[in-house]
């Protein structure tokens, strides 16, 4: 028997089907061929702070080089909307078209690509609704939170042929590529653990109660903003401060641990963990949050067809006290590779001692500098502008003119997504999740996991 649950989203998505095939029967879909002189002319989908201090900082600083121009921004909510268009404007210097919603914005004539920076669960429908208008696009990470939503955008993208860079920014990274390449070609050894880690000491974080103040319902689109989550009655806050509510965000693992788990499946090779268990709570920031301040997440990797291969990775995080900061730590017999310090070495390594004793041989690695080769690495939780984030950005620009596939193709996100998808899975279901290969499912228990 349908739940009403159930008729929402199949209702949803059905209605952007028939939008979408509709838009996707224009000329511009099948791809315009941009000259090497042409202005790639890009329409932004939600002046978020993310866009706004991070990606447009970014943009500037290749958008002359590589001939990129922003000209149309869409947000639901007109204080935001009319903000981006005066400060574009500014940055710009030329008018920049004001847009009530996505619609209006594949409406305009010529609109090439476009960078979606809107909440976490809008990602996979705002990607969908890109590539289906014959756009490009840069999207920020979560890719997709649930793997309904992960499996119809992955499919819209690969049918498309656009061009598509999840912001998991490490993957521009000179670092992680230096560190990806010493693993994959041998050197590192198996790895047999990783360690990941995310802390801040900010009770402000993904706050926003200034803004939440001012927002009012006929100020927006409550039910656009909704678009196939339950309709539940009109709330600035999950609006707003989306990350810290379920079914909007899923919170740490979809805002941090999605940068990082990309890397376990970048350097191994592994698309996503064979199982999840995961626990921790609201400890300290009682604020009406339901997404956790504390977490913890511990995933079994390997081939899934041999259970004696493979290693453990944990993911740890909290919000209340910042010791610890934030990187990865790859980890074989012969040492460690840290991405807090950039530096490979032997530290806990097996030494001569230990190995004679079991008629074996050290086997320490050798000292490597991760970062000899480029300036200051932010490996921070900030929001500020960074070099990885100028790098990803002018990796999609480049690719958007070679056709390229991009350091962080739809790949990096739906697989991403899985991950975290497992982790919000165990969190909210109480159990061990693994991965359902076949159907492309999240499993808890034999049930399939859903919001």
């Amino acid at each position: 028997m349908e739940t009403r649950r159930d008729f929402i989203r199949k209702s949803a998505i059905a209605m952007a089907g028939t939008y979408l095939g509709t838009k996707g029967l224009s000329a511009k879909s099948y791809g315009r061929i941009l000259g090497a002189n042409d202005r790639v002319r890009v329409g932004v989908i939600g002046f978020s702070d993310r866009f706004k201090d991070t990606l447009l900082p970014s943009f500037l600083k290749h958008s002359q080089e590589t001939n990129f121009d922003i000209v149309a921004v869409s947000d639901l909510w007109s204080l935001r909307r009319n903000l981006g268009v005066s400060y574009l404007k500014e940055k710009f210097a030329h008018d920049v078209t004001a847009c009530r919603n996505n619609e209006e914005l594949y409406n305009l004539k010529d609109i090439d690509a476009v960078i979606i920076s809107t909440a976490d669960f809008q990602h996979a429908l705002h990607t969908i609704e890109a590539v289906k208008a014959g756009c490009d696009a840069y999207v920020e990470k979560p890719f997709a939170e649930t793997m309904e939503d992960n499996r119809a955008a992955f499919k819209a993208v690969k049918a498309s042929g656009k061009i598509v860079q999840i912001g998991s920014q490490r993957r521009s990274g000179a670092n992680y590529h230096t560190a990806c390449e010493f693993i994959q070609s041998g050197k590192f050894g198996p790895i047999t653990a990783v360690d990941l880690v995310w802390n801040v000491n900010q009770p402000g974080r993904w706050r926003r109660p200034d803004l939440v103040a001012q927002l009012q319902e006929k100020d927006t689109d409550w039910k656009r903003f909704l678009l196939n989550r339950p309709f539940e009655a009109w709330d600035p806050r999950k609006y707003l401060e989306y990350r810290l509510f379920w079914p909007y965000s899923s919170g740490m693992p979809g805002q941090w641990m999605s940068h990082q788990i990309d890397t376990v499946h970048w350097f191994s090779g592994l698309a996503h963990p064979r199982s999840v268990v995961a626990n921790g709570g609201v400890y300290t920031w009682k604020d009406g949050r339901k997404n956790w301040d504390t977490t913890t997440a511990v995933f079994d990797y390997g081939k899934a067809d041999d259970p004696e291969s493979g290693f453990q990775v944990v993911f740890t995080s909290r919000m209340q006290n910042e010791s610890g900061g934030v990187g990865e730590v790859y980890y074989s017999n012969g040492g460690e590779l840290n991405l807090i310090t950039n530096k490979i070495s032997p530290r806990g390594g097996l030494k001569e001692r230990e190995a004679a004793a079991m008629n074996m041989k050290s086997n320490l690695l050798p000292v490597v500098d991760l970062s000899i080769n480029e300036g200051q690495v932010v490996t921070s939780a900030s929001t500020g502008t960074d070099h990885l984030t100028s790098a990803h950005m002018r990796n999609w620009m480049e690719c958007v003119r070679s056709r390229k596939q991009p350091n962080a193709p739809v790949e990096a996100g739906y697989n991403h997504s899985v991950a975290t998808i497992m982790t919000n899975a165990a969190v909210r279901m109480g159990g061990k999740a693994v991965f359902d290969e076949k159907k492309q499912e999240v499993m808890v228990n034999g049930k399939v996991f859903k919001y």
